[in-house]
């Protein structure tokens, strides 16, 4: 008689184990990575053609603009982002004729096992690991195209080892991970202008002078055509719609499915980097399409039903963003400043962070907006902000704080409060928060 096979093993512990090869989540080269593609005998030369996304803000709004208008045109299109919301999967999207899907536990299990495998024991980072199973997941399926999202920076993420992409794309650059690329936008530019290759199509968003100096001399060292907004294409709010104009002509769109001024112009670069590469014959059905049914979670999301939405006080809306720095208070700051213009309800800010950041400048961004915030742990993370910590940020701008245990009991807190209009809650300050949100509501990604 057979002995029962033995259970596959969950992917966290897997993760886990995967984790432990490099004692630092984050060391930035391409060494490890150029090693272990080669003992995989190089899956990275076996992709479809590769559209390559960096920038600070909006890079995952951009690379969801550009999945939805492709799948609208009927296109097969791989994707890899980071990081991941609830569960690892959502980093890896397999094309299908009929829109992608989310790769399954026992491929990507099988995967990264095999990874782990070709890297026999060598100090690897995490990262490094999912992005060779990416690349080993998509040069095996058929394609049309893959979407790669920079994880951290650009000159040595791991995603930096694709050598002629179809086009270079860079997102808004702004002040993040000083530690790692530099404490100055000059700096932190250079990083990201790193992924323009020879020859290749850059196209980028508006951006600060400094940073658009650096974009601008790293393109023509590398004698790459450069299509950046506000000069070779422009976009536009018009009578609530997107106008898009290049030299090729104009496009007058339905406004973003996603919400906030800024996802106009993320839709706008993705608009910007089809028409620039021009590999894909695009109609204006699926242009429109594509932007007005992207997703993507924990931007600007409004959580309508669940678990966490049933303890918040009666008929208040519920908004999740996982903005984390200054820019990225500042964009999710702006669309509420437009909720609030369309309907006037009190705010109340329930903010998780990391500690590496700058909660101040996050904060600064709602002081006239709201002086009620309510900070919270982020459970299941040793290197979070301790909620005094960014309460005393919070009070140094002249907010009014209170501390709670967790989200649950903060809007278990609102609700006992006596609202004469019910409030409209925002939950921000880290990914990692948004994540936690979205697994304990019941919502999670598809």
């Amino acid at each position: 008689m057979n002995a029962p096979a033995a259970k596959p093993q969950p992917l966290d512990q897997l993760i886990a184990r995967l984790s432990a090869l490099h004692p630092r989540q984050i060391d930035l080269s391409l060494d490890r990575m150029h090693r272990l593609l080669a003992a995989l005998d190089h899956p990275e030369r076996g992709l479809p053609p590769v559209i390559h996304v960096a920038g600070t803000n909006g890079k995952g709004s951009t690379v969801a603009y550009l999945r939805a208008i492709l799948e609208a045109a009927g296109l097969r299109v791989h994707v890899f982002t980071s990081p991941y919301l609830v569960r690892i999967n959502e980093c890896f999207r397999l094309g299908r004729k009929a829109g992608g899907v989310l790769v399954d536990d026992d491929e990507l299990r099988g995967t990264l096992e095999h990874c782990e495998r070709a890297n026999r024991g060598e100090p690897v980072t995490i990262f490094e690991i999912e992005t060779a199973a990416a690349f080993c997941l998509f040069a095996r399926h058929p394609a049309d195209v893959v979407l790669l999202e920079v994880g951290l920076g650009g000159r040595l993420d791991s995603t930096n080892v694709i050598e002629a992409p179809l086009a270079a794309v860079i997102a808004p650059i702004s002040m993040d991970h000083t530690e790692f690329l530099g404490d100055t936008l000059t700096a932190i530019a250079g990083e990201k202008a790193a992924i323009i290759k020879r020859n290749v199509p850059v196209v980028c968003a508006e951006q600060a002078g400094e940073a658009m100096a650096v974009i601008e001399a790293q393109a023509n060292r590398m004698r790459a055509s450069l299509h950046a907004a506000g000069q070779q294409w422009h976009v536009s709010v018009e009578r609530g719609r997107l106008v898009y104009q290049d030299e090729r002509g104009l496009m007058d769109l339905a406004a973003p499915k996603l919400f906030g001024r800024h996802q106009f112009d993320n839709a706008g670069l993705a608009i910007a980097t089809l028409r620039a590469i021009d590999a894909f014959k695009i109609s204006m059905p699926a242009f429109e399409a594509g932007i007005v049914n992207a997703e993507w979670p924990a931007r600007m999301q409004r959580l309508v039903s669940g678990a966490l939405v049933d303890q918040g006080p009666p008929g208040c809306e519920i908004w999740l963003d996982g903005g984390h720095n200054a820019e990225g208070g500042r964009v999710t700051a702006a669309a509420l400043g437009d909720l609030e213009e369309r309907v006037s309800r009190p705010l109340v800010v329930i903010a998780g962070m990391m500690a590496n950041k700058d909660a101040g400048a996050f904060l600064a961004n709602f002081a006239g907006l709201t002086r009620h915030i309510m900070a919270v742990p982020i459970p299941g993370r040793g290197n979070a902000m301790p909620p005094d910590r960014l309460a005393d940020a919070a009070r140094a701008l002249g907010m009014r704080v209170e501390n709670a245990t967790s989200v649950e009991a903060a809007l278990q807190a609102l609700s006992r409060l006596a609202y004469e209009i019910p409030p409209r809650i925002l939950i921000t300050g880290s990914l990692y928060l948004a994540g936690h949100v979205l697994a304990v509501n019941g919502t999670p990604p598809a």
